[in-house]
């Protein structure tokens, strides 16, 4: 039997005042350097060496951060007697003279967070003594030990919130908030806690948020702080979390378990008020399938605790360690980055409230949907990144999956999903199926067909209005495969020849159509109907990683704001008209990673003036073999461009004339100078006769 050793660890988020993003009126008058704004005065970052003595003596807040203050002395505020909040964030803080604070009867907030108060602790305590209304301490990033932490807090009866963040706090008993009955909210993150007594907490009796997250806590075991609403343990290396057992009511809200090494689901409270539950980043499983536990003595594990000189034994069911716990106003759950590779049976059943599941990142192979699993007020499912192949239906279930608005299954292994299951989903909005080796059921779908789901039909599905099918694969397009939706953003990134040279297979939501990725589809300039004068709504266009050499066709009036035409075999732009038609609607516009010819950039300067090329520095072009930033190309058309914008005809009558009159010339020549010899020749052998 192992002994284990009892731990405890909870958390919050700490609310404390921050005076470093106070705002301060226009009208707020200036007294060297610091500005007043009724009662409020704030000096921060003035460089001041001691604290000023003129300033309105009325004050109610004071803050003096970042300033190089190093020492307050018994003087130094005694100028303001009304003083309810002091922020001495920042400010090289050693000492803190016992007196400091002993006109400061009206004090409530005191923040001397990132100080070095470490160095005279005990000064410092003294002073903090003379405080008896203090409700609100920061002391925060001092490098103080809990026996530093314990002395500075004694007696201090009034307080409700305490920061101890990013101190060198390692170990807590009781001794360290002896006497703080009032306190609500206690925050001791990152720190370097690695074991909290037993009873360390039990005398802040009204403490509500507590947050202990980034420690070294090990395990949580027989936790009993049934008046916590908010605990955090999140960045610990908790390898277990047990809630003591027994009828007691808890009135935890909030629980974060995140970014740990827990090895099983949380044994959480029998009654609870639990609504969010993080679990992200752990080493979390069921494996009741994994093991024999024919066996009842199979299925149990038992912890020793040890505290003090009293030892109890909890018994613990391992392979259902949920089926005890109350999760009936669970509404948020996240599970994802875990080693599921399923849900038992019943598991969600347990949370009829449930709204919001991520189990992303996680080894689930199938998904069986049953009658109230997933519950029916499930508005969000994520199942992206696992190892989905199937999604089981059970057959005549009507009502699943009604409520659901975002259904997220990138990235699985799934060919189809069952039909109906989406015609049931009469509420989503966003579906996301990118990659996945899916096919698009043709026209019309058999909604009856059996056996195993080979195609995905998104007919008729009224209310989707986002669709994802990056990278599935797809071959072209079945005809109307997205009739009857609401569809405003569609993403068929990805899918080689999905289109087939044509827009027509999306006739049915291009007038809807607000948001539209169609990169790294091989779409090239010879598909004669790749025009977009049909899509009158649409906003944003990405056609990246293609192969066109002109720029789309847009027609009518245009709603364009973002195109992307990266990585495209674009060597222009378009012409003037079209240009100027972009720039009016355009807002942004990305062309680098395109061979455009430096000869070819008269058509830049409507697009240039209205400052919509977002990668504007990034654009090239080619010069006579060379490469060139199109922002760093000489003003005017570049020499080299004068020859290639001469008409072609002209030049090659320029080249072959002189060649030609040269010809000639020569000709002439031989002719003059051979001319009474070659006579004779032809005489000769024609037998002509000369005539004298």
């Amino acid at each position: 039997m192992e002994l284990l050793p009892l731990w405890l660890c909870l958390g919050f988020h700490f609310l404390t005042v921050d005076w470093r993003d106070r705002s301060v009126m226009a009208t707020a008058a200036s007294q060297r350097g610091c500005k007043l704004v009724g009662g409020d005065t704030d000096c921060r970052g003035q460089s001041l060496a001691s604290v000023p003595s003129s300033l309105p003596p009325h004050a109610r807040t004071l803050i003096l951060d970042a300033n190089p203050l190093k020492a307050l002395w018994n003087h130094s505020l005694q100028p303001y007697p009304l003083l309810e909040s002091l922020s001495l964030h920042s400010c090289h803080l050693e000492r803190i003279d016992r007196g400091a604070f002993q006109e400061q009867g009206h004090l409530r907030s005191l923040v001397l967070g990132d100080n070095c108060l470490s160095e005279n602790y005990k000064e410092t305590a003294a002073a903090l003594h003379t405080l008896p209304g203090l409700q609100t301490l920061d002391l925060s990033g001092n490098s103080l030990t809990e026996d530093m932490a314990a002395l500075m807090l004694q007696n201090l009866s009034s307080l409700r919130s305490v920061s101890l963040a990013r101190n060198t706090i390692m170990r807590l008993d009781d001794s360290v908030f002896e006497g703080l009955e009032r306190l609500r909210e206690l925050d001791l993150q990152r720190n370097y806690i690695f074991e909290i007594e037993g009873g360390a907490f039990d005398g802040l009796t009204e403490l509500r948020h507590l947050n202990l997250a980034y420690n070294n806590l090990p395990c949580i075991v027989d936790f009993g702080l049934t008046q916590l609403r908010s605990l955090n343990v999140s960045y610990n290396v908790l390898e277990w979390f047990l809630a003591a057992g027994g009828e007691a009511a808890f009135e935890l809200e909030t629980l974060d378990l995140s970014h740990n090494q827990l090895l099983f689901f949380p044994l959480l409270p029998q009654h609870s008020k639990l609504h969010t539950l993080l679990l992200r980043d752990n080493n979390m499983g069921f494996y009741r399938d994994l093991y024999n536990t024919s066996s009842p003595r199979e299925m149990v594990a038992q912890f020793l605790l040890v505290d003090g000189n009293v030892t109890n034994i909890t018994t613990v069911n391992l392979w259902e360690e949920f089926s005890s716990s109350d999760l009936a106003d669970l509404r948020f759950l996240d599970m994802s980055q875990n080693q599921f590779q399923y849900l038992p049976d019943g598991f969600l059943r347990k949370m009829p409230s449930l709204s919001h599941l991520n189990l992303n990142q996680n080894c689930l192979m199938t998904l069986h949907i049953r009658e109230h699993e997933p519950p029916g007020a499930l508005t969000e499912l994520d199942l992206s990144h696992n190892q989905l192949s199937e999604l089981h239906l059970t057959p005549g279930l009507a009502s699943c999956l009604g409520s659901l608005r975002l259904f997220n299954l990138s990235s699985n292994q799934l060919l189809g999903v069952p039909p109906g299951l989406f015609a049931n989903a009469r509420n989503i909005t966003t579906l996301d199926m990118s990659h996945n080796q899916i096919s698009l059921c043709p026209l019309p779908a058999a909604s009856d067909r059996v056996g195993p789901p080979s195609c995905v039909d998104f007919r008729n599905m009224a209310s989707l209005r986002s669709l994802s099918l990056e990278g599935c694969g797809l071959g072209a397009l079945p005809d109307c495969p997205f009739q009857g939706t609401s569809l405003t953003s569609l993403d068929l990134s990805s899918n080689w020849g999905v289109l087939n040279g044509s827009l027509a297979p999306l006739r049915d939501v291009a007038p809807m159509l607000q948001v539209l990725s169609l990169r790294n589809m091989g779409l090239h300039s010879n598909f004669m109907a790749l025009d977009f004068s049909g899509f009158g709504n649409l906003r944003d266009l990405d056609l990246s990683g293609n192969c066109l050499t002109t720029f789309p066709r847009f027609g009518g009036s245009l709603a364009l704001e973002t195109l992307d035409l990266r990585r495209n075999s674009l060597t222009a732009l378009p012409q003037k008209a079209v240009s100027e038609q972009l720039s009016r609607g355009l807002r942004t516009i990305y062309l680098s990673q395109n061979p455009y010819d430096c000869c070819g950039v008269d058509g830049w300067g409507a697009l240039q003036q209205g400052q919509t090329v977002a990668d504007w520095a990034t654009v090239t072009c080619n010069l006579s073999s060379k490469i060139i930033r199109l922002a760093e190309l000489p003003g005017g058309v570049p020499r080299d461009c004068k020859w290639e914008r001469l008409d072609l005809g002209l030049l090659y009558l320029v080249l072959i004339l002189p060649s030609c009159l040269t010809l000639l010339v020569a000709c002439t020549l031989i002719v003059l100078t051979f001319k009474k010899p070659l006579l004779q020749v032809i005489k000769s052998r024609c037998h002509w006769s000369s005539v004298y």
